[in-house]
């Protein structure tokens, strides 16, 4: 992950968010996904925060167009609870943010005002210390069934030019559970033998163990693979797109849900996330694999995100009821 040293400044942050930014990135290695929702949350508090103070002048100014670089120490220093508390209300009221992305919000300003008073010294006292998250109910993942996951990798039209290479994307997902990023990172110098390295979240690197369906896709797929219009520094990544560059991940996404549509799949929202949620599912239903083996298999840095999937089993719900010696009365 190469970072242009002036990227934040192009977007007009203040110096404190930048400097936040940059302290993810090299000191504590988060992946580019997290440093952009962190700055997206952080851009929108500190817009809502220039309105909530009147300090901006022309009341006709589009929300995404309030100017946020006068943003100064400060201003830094003037923001109570009170205002953190008036930033969840217009996250849910006037942006419809469901419990989830407000949770996260609040995940943000917490690391945030860390810095500020631990890093940076701007602050003495951290309003955010009170700060409460809100209640989550805890939901099932989304996943496919086998009967629904085989009958995708089977409506996959053979005579299309990227069967090979959407039929060995959906393999992987199906059978390995990695992530987007992941998959889209893979390089062929990184599969041996039947071991795969991936850098996963958090540019943590990580082993994935490859079955026979697994190598079988890969194996077709580099069989008619054509890299020869391909710069040389993108022939070592695996998938490579129409443009012969490293596929990316919005390609996937929406190459994923043609499939599932053309599958006839559409009373869910599946995407490439839910084909990891039916790969876990999968391997704790009919694989019996324990929670710790499923949390290194998935790469879960928490056990208690992983444990998600013990509770999606309805079918063994369902016998081990209907097992109970009174069941018969």
């Amino acid at each position: 992950m190469n970072y242009d040293i002036n990227m934040f400044k192009n977007n007009d942050l203040p110096d404190s968010v930048i400097d936040f930014l940059n302290y993810l990135e090299t000191i504590k290695n988060k992946s580019e996904n997290t440093i952009s929702a962190y700055k997206k949350d952080l851009t929108i508090f500190f817009r809502f925060m220039m309105l909530y103070k009147g300090m901006v002048k022309n009341s006709k100014t589009d929300f995404d167009e309030i100017d946020i670089t006068s943003i100064d120490d400060e201003f830094l220093k003037s923001i109570k609870l009170r205002d953190l508390y008036a930033f969840m209300s217009f996250a849910e009221k006037y942006r419809e943010n469901s419990s989830y992305a407000r949770a996260r919000k609040v995940a943000t300003l917490k690391s945030f005002f860390k810095f500020l008073q631990g890093k940076a010294k701007i602050i003495t006292d951290n309003p955010t210390i009170e700060l409460e998250s809100p209640k989550i109910n805890k939901r099932h993942p989304v996943y496919l069934t086998l009967e629904q996951s085989l009958h995708l990798l089977e409506s996959l039209d053979k005579k299309n030019k990227n069967y090979a290479r959407d039929y060995c994307i959906l393999t992987l997902f199906l059978n390995c559970g990695m992530r987007l990023s992941e998959l889209c990172g893979i390089k062929i110098d990184k599969i041996r033998n039947d071991t795969l390295t991936i850098i996963g979240k958090g540019n943590k690197e990580r082993t994935v163990y490859l079955n026979e369906a697994c190598l079988r896709a890969i194996n077709n797929y580099k069989q008619v693979r054509d890299d020869s219009k391909a710069l040389l520094e993108n022939k070592k990544f695996l998938f490579l797109s129409s443009r012969n560059a490293p596929i990316n991940q919005r390609t996937v996404e929406i190459m994923i849900k043609k499939h599932i549509t053309n599958a006839g799949l559409t009373d869910a929202k599946y995407t490439p996330h839910k084909l990891r949620h039916t790969a876990a599912t999968l391997m704790y239903k009919y694989g019996q694999v324990d929670i710790r083996s499923l949390q290194n298999i998935l790469g879960h840095e928490n056990i208690s995100t992983t444990q998600i999937y013990t509770h999606v089993d309805d079918d063994t719900l369902r016998e081990a009821v209907k097992s109970n010696p009174l069941s018969k009365l």
